[in-house]
């Protein structure tokens, strides 16, 4: 697999270098500072998120330091000083960060990661974070939400990733494959995607292929022809039904009768799920049962959902412009937030008129709490603690509305959701294989009540205040108010 080039360090917004320079001039810069990382609304309106991008955002952390044409430009702006320019060209970031593991299921209103670090350190790699994390993590759930929807088929199916071209430039195009990746998909049609994450590449051809021929027959044989042991023929651009179907079956026993077999055929338009059967039928009577029906049209997870519900015959799902630019009602963005929680020693919070937008102080560990046999032990209920696991009976808050609590059962296995990642601005194991991150996920969703993966009206997973973190965080309220 090649590593993505890492983000510059001038890749973040510009108050975060002001801030930093205010930092070193009020002797503030190397005070131990705390932030937590996390999202308030769970995307799609879905149960879940889908944890993705922490392996390239710690390859950026290693690597991060400021060139000479970095100072360079920022002397050129007029806001900072020869001495924080020059304190600049040795910097790099040496704190600590504890996180979810990629490919972990997620839930608003936790940290999914803390970092412990100088504060002008803490303070430059936000930007930096919450793009790489915000963006592959949605995209990562929406990839999720297709593929459950995808192998929900009494026939099966799977997913692979369309959207090169619909995406957001070409580094939000191969971020959204890998997050894609993450989320389930099998491969990807774009072919630098597969360099880069060792994936397979996968595609057909274009309607504009049958055109640059007399005639349909014509182009199909001429893709055979070239391709024997890797044809997937198109099947719409004339009469998806009238010609599209014989002529592929035609090319189809004319590779059969050369010792080759037709690998697939391709809906991009039409009433899918009606097109699909048909064709699923007349392929199974002339003896080609194992001919893939691959479909691609605007496809999302709604879609799939409905398509199977209607009977659809379909093998391969290519979803492209829903995933990469994360469509649909409660995507589009995640909104990711990164809040100082601890700065030398004494907890921090933001306290607004918005009780969702509160943060919570102090340092804080993430148990996650499942019932039944291990190691397939259903998630129920994340719990926040200032240290170790929340006991049977604790009256656990809600991390939104101080005024709603509940007593935790009995009889819950409780284990850390969160790992340390980086000690010392370095990793504490080696970079994981983004295949193994995907087989995480899928053992994560796995274990997801039913009730949570659901994609109308999900049951809300619990995440909860342990009585020290929510008595730590009234207490900071009434300090700040000065009740």
């Amino acid at each position: 697999m090649t590593p993505a080039p890492a983000p510059p360090a001038l890749f973040t917004d510009l108050y975060q270098l002001t801030m930093m320079q205010g930092y070193v001039e009020h002797g503030l810069h190397t005070q131990e500072a705390v932030f937590d990382l996390g999202f308030r609304r769970r995307p799609f309106r879905g149960g879940y998120a889908l944890w993705a991008g922490l392996e390239p955002m710690l390859d950026a952390l290693e690597s991060l330091r400021f060139t000479d044409g970095d100072l360079a430009y920022l002397d050129t702006l007029g806001l900072f000083r020869p001495a924080f320019l020059d304190a600049l060209r040795g910097w790099r970031f040496t704190g600590r960060v504890d996180a979810f593991p990629e490919g972990s299921v997620i839930f608003s209103h936790e940290p999914l990661l803390t970092v412990t670090a100088p504060l002008w350190e803490a303070q430059l790699i936000e930007t930096m974070l919450l793009n790489t994390l915000n963006f592959q993590t949605l995209i990562a759930t929406k990839a999720a939400r297709c593929v459950l929807a995808a192998t929900s088929s009494p026939h099966g199916g799977r997913v692979v990733e369309f959207g090169a071209r619909r995406a957001q430039g070409p580094d939000g195009a191969l971020s959204a494959t890998r997050a894609a990746v993450v989320g389930g998909a099998t491969g990807t049609s774009n072919v630098e995607a597969g360099r880069r994450f060792g994936l397979p590449v996968t595609g057909t051809h274009a309607h504009a292929w049958v055109e640059a021929f007399l005639d349909e027959l014509s182009a199909f044989r001429a893709y055979a022809q070239t391709y024997p042991d890797a044809t997937t023929l198109l099947l719409d651009t004339v009469d998806t039904l009238g010609s599209g179907l014989p002529n592929a079956l035609t090319v189809a026993r004319e590779l059969r009768g050369a010792g080759h077999e037709l690998q697939g055929v391709r809906l991009d338009s039409g009433d899918l799920a009606y097109l699909s059967r048909h064709i699923r039928a007349e392929l199974d009577a002339a003896g080609f049962p194992d001919v893939r029906i691959v479909a691609s049209n605007d496809l999302s997870e709604d879609v799939i959902a409905a398509l199977i519900a209607e009977g659809a015959r379909i093998d391969v799902y290519g979803v492209g412009t829903q995933l990469v630019t994360a469509g649909g009602e409660g995507g589009g963005a995640l909104g990711g937030v990164y809040k100082l929680v601890q700065l030398g020693g004494r907890p921090r919070m933001k306290l607004t008129a918005d009780p969702g937008k509160a943060s919570v102080p102090g340092v804080k560990h993430v148990w996650r709490g499942a019932e039944g046999p291990a190691p397939d032990a259903t998630y129920v209920w994340d719990v926040l603690t200032l240290g170790g696991p929340p006991a049977p009976g604790d009256v656990v808050g809600d991390p939104v509305n101080p005024l709603r609590a509940a007593r935790l059962p009995t009889g819950l296995h409780w284990a850390p959701a969160r790992e340390v990642v980086m000690q010392g601005g370095v990793r504490t194991r080696p970079p994981e294989a983004l295949l193994d991150v995907q087989a995480r996920a899928r053992r994560e969703l796995a274990r997801l009540p039913a009730g949570t993966r659901r994609m109308l009206n999900p049951h809300v997973y619990r995440v909860s205040l342990a009585p020290e973190v929510a008595a730590l965080r009234d207490r900071e309220r009434a300090r700040l108010l000065g009740t």
